[in-house]
């Protein structure tokens, strides 16, 4: 949107749209203050969701002549957060641009070029090189006083043991960003291990926790408290929201996972790639779930974009979509998953990442968990959750009818649905229907 009057032309920047069922965003970090310029396309502002941590682009190009959203603040989709003077021209001096000279100072080269003025002599003291920063780009002179630390980047040091003070910045006043924290790891700077994530094999050790020190004897220790972070907190919001939306209901089946051991191992893959690709073709089956819900309106898709639920830690967990997912074999789909899940891991998905999800998948059992109800992930009509794949004796029929006692590695599969949108029959054949293709891999 832009205005105009007889001083100055606006455009405003305003918070995106970020996939259906995102209504309001978080300001993390400006990149440009007021009367900085910018390009058009040009990051201007990280912001952050309950499903995607991102950067902004410039609407315009043109001089910042407005912050009308500071930092922390949490705003609706579409609200205005800056306005750019766009007839103002990128020559023009200004006191916090370039070197950071005063409004009183002499007017920079580029300026007085611009107004045809002759600059001023430069000194004969030579400048300091400048820090190199991580990725190999001049970092920007450090501010005095302690650093501050998004939340983004905070999240991504906390996760990989990262000092941040080892880490040079190139934002304003050498502050650290996201891109320098992603650096520094690329880098080989700090070895960490990836953490866990909901994509793969069960039966995982969980490290063990240290011995609390015991409270001396009639002392009171009071607990230990601390506030809920910001995606923990919309990510609960919205599950919230479903269950007070949806008609959830959930069914379950068992279905025997010896030929998916067996194909998966041979080939190097996880279970998931050949559950994911057994539920497509049960979504081809059965399209109804293949759906939104919004309101009255139920919407088939033709495609399926299927989400895949990627946990990160404390912060709760997003679900990164592939897109036309019928598309892909199984090992497309096994590096399909791993790609965005690292990309989850390491916050740089895109908007496009988390937008338009038709079904989604959930895999907790990697923690040794047999049955679980899921919450689904609006708009959408159902979700599926894959559990632990455990060793059980099960009665099998030989072709003669005859029945024998067999260890078998048997998973249940659970899937919550919405009952405005399908019934349990339906659900129930559906899930027959992933189950028929598991077991004949």
């Amino acid at each position: 949107m832009s205005s105009s009057n007889t001083e100055t032309t606006t455009v405003d920047v305003v918070m995106p749209q970020m996939g259906v069922s995102v209504s309001e965003g978080t300001i993390v970090e400006w990149r440009k203050q007021v009367g900085d310029w910018v390009e058009y396309e040009e990051p201007i502002v990280d912001i952050s969701t309950d499903k995607i941590d991102t950067e902004v682009p410039s609407p315009a190009a043109g001089r910042v002549a407005e912050i009308v959203v500071e930092p922390g603040t949490t705003v609706e989709v579409g609200t205005v957060l800056a306005r750019l003077a766009t007839d103002a021209k990128p020559g023009q001096a200004h006191a916090s641009e370039g070197n950071g000279a005063s409004a009183d100072a002499p007017p920079s080269s580029e300026a007085a070029a611009a107004k045809g003025d002759t600059p001023a002599p430069s000194t004969d003291t030579p400048s300091p090189e400048p820090a190199v920063a991580a990725e190999g780009a001049p970092a920007a002179p450090r501010s005095d006083g302690p650093r501050r630390y998004s939340p983004v980047v905070q999240r991504i040091a906390a996760e990989h043991g990262i000092d941040l003070e080892r880490v040079q910045g190139t934002g304003r006043g050498g502050r650290v960003r996201k891109q320098d924290v992603l650096a520094y790891l690329e880098n080989g700077a700090a070895a960490t291990e990836e953490p866990p994530l909901h994509i793969e094999s069960p039966y995982r050790p969980e490290p063990a926790a240290p011995k609390p020190t015991p409270a001396p004897t009639g002392a009171y220790q009071a607990p230990a408290a601390a506030p809920l972070s910001r995606m923990r907190k919309t990510v609960g919001e919205h599950m919230k929201r479903s269950l007070d939306t949806a008609a959830t209901c959930t069914t379950w089946i068992e279905a025997d996972m010896s030929r998916v051991e067996r194909a998966r191992r041979g080939a190097g893959l996880t279970a998931l790639p050949y559950v994911a690709r057994a539920t497509i073709d049960a979504l081809r089956e059965y399209p109804s779930l293949n759906a939104w819900l919004q309101g009255d309106q139920h919407t088939v898709h033709d495609d399926v974009n299927l989400g895949i639920a990627v946990s990160l830690g404390e912060d709760g967990l997003i679900v990164p979509v592939i897109r036309a997912a019928q598309d892909l074999s199984v090992e497309g789909l096994s590096k399909r998953i791993k790609e965005l899940a690292r990309a989850a891991r390491e916050r740089t998905l895109t908007p496009d990442d988390v937008q338009d999800g038709t079904f989604t998948i959930t895999n907790p059992g990697q923690y040794g968990s047999i049955m679980a109800t899921p919450v689904i992930n609006q708009p959408q009509v159902a979700i599926l959750d894959l559990e632990a794949v455990v060793k059980r004796p099960v009665v099998v029929t030989d072709e003669d009818g005859n029945d024998s006692i067999a260890i078998r590695p048997i998973t249940v599969l659970g899937l919550s649905w919405d009952h405005r949108a399908l019934d349990g029959a339906l659900a129930a054949q559906f899930l027959a229907a992933i189950k028929r293709r598991i077991e004949t891999v």
